[in-house]
């Protein structure tokens, strides 16, 4: 384990990005997103959650797959992709870097996503350990523990040090590249900083969240439960739940006409549209109660019944904190499960 003045963490990320991108929290108008850095931005590791979570890096919001030349009747296709040059993610949270097992789980199944997958093995993460939660945070009702992040490299960031300990060989690679900065690490100090930390975590109001009558084997007694209508009378569909979300997954491709050929791209898509998976016979879910109670459904009950239990929520409050109609999954599970209703 190693540390480095929280003055130098400059001299740092120069020494990262001299290999590869470095992306990591910075201030864009008022808010924190994940860009470049670049020794003009200014960093923000000290705001708890960027707008949209790290999930950009390795599935973006838009990207181009193939493209398409017509003569005739005869069709070339042309591959545009590019070899996916190393890079690396710093200041992941713990709830976004659980998130990547989730997405795993979906794109590196068999058919393998090969774009996605390009980043995966591209891709270094650098997680942050989260000194100052949101009252929003639930993330250790998913058994996330936000004091030890996970990832390739594991952060906890002090009012003046910066530790650091590598977990994983990608880890172990890009804590050579900075060795030279470091020093071995105070592990009396860290431990009462997460001693610390912990405390803080162990006094959020959705530390006791139950998850008890959500599993796998719960589509039969939650999917005509009468509370679905009141849930969703209010949601406008406006899909910010979705696409602030580090886990949801759903995309749409599309094929544009540019002029000199076809472009086909995919793009986020998500199931709280009135047009999500529509089809020349109609669409299968025709109100906003249906599909409302599908994005829940499948974040607790459909997506655990096929990943041994696990959820695909990881507690990070985006939602809570986005939903301009302020509901959201911990509404949905205080609602509708066994003991939350006190």
């Amino acid at each position: 384990m190693y540390q480095i003045e929280k003055a130098r963490l400059g001299e740092l990320f120069a020494r990262i990005a001299a290999s590869g991108e470095l992306i990591l929290p910075v201030e864009n108008n008022g808010t924190s997103q994940y860009g470049t850095w670049t020794p003009e931005v200014e960093v923000r590791l000290d705001r708890l959650n960027t707008v949209r979570s790290a999930k950009d890096c390795f599935f973006p919001q838009t990207e181009n797959l193939m493209g398409f030349q017509m003569k005739g009747k005869e069709i070339s296709i042309i591959d545009q992709r590019k070899p996916c040059e190393p890079f690396t993610v710093f200041g992941v949270r713990a709830c976004d870097a659980a998130s990547f097992g989730i997405l795993d789980r979906v794109f590196l199944s068999e058919p393998v996503d090969t774009y996605y997958q390009s980043r995966r093995l591209a891709g270094t993460i650098v997680t942050l350990a989260c000194g100052e939660p949101e009252e929003t945070c639930f993330c250790s009702v998913f058994g996330i523990d936000a004091v030890k992040p996970g990832g390739d490299v594991s952060c906890w960031l002090t009012e003046d040090t910066l530790f650091w300990k590598s977990l994983t060989e990608k880890g172990d690679a890009l804590t050579e590249k900075v060795k030279d900065l470091l020093t071995d690490g105070d592990e009396a100090a860290l431990k009462a900083y997460q001693e610390k930390i912990s405390a803080i975590h162990e006094k959020l109001p959705l530390k006791n969240l139950s998850l008890e009558g959500f599993n796998g084997d719960a589509t039969e007694a939650l999917f005509d439960r009468p509370e679905w209508a009141e849930l969703s009378e209010a949601c406008i569909g406006c899909g910010t739940c979705t696409f602030v979300c580090p886990t949801c997954q759903c995309y749409d491709i599309r094929d544009f006409d540019t002029g000199h050929g076809i472009q086909r791209f995919r793009c986020w898509d998500s199931c709280m549209y009135s047009d999500f998976t529509k089809m020349a016979g109609g669409n299968p879910r025709l109100t906003q109660k249906e599909r409302f109670r599908q994005r829940f459904m499948h974040k607790l009950v459909y997506y655990p019944a096929n990943n041994d239990g696990i959820y695909s929520c990881v507690g990070c409050g985006r939602c809570v904190a986005k939903c301009p109609i302020s509901m959201n999954i911990v509404k949905v599970i205080k609602t509708l499960g066994v003991k939350n209703h006190e």
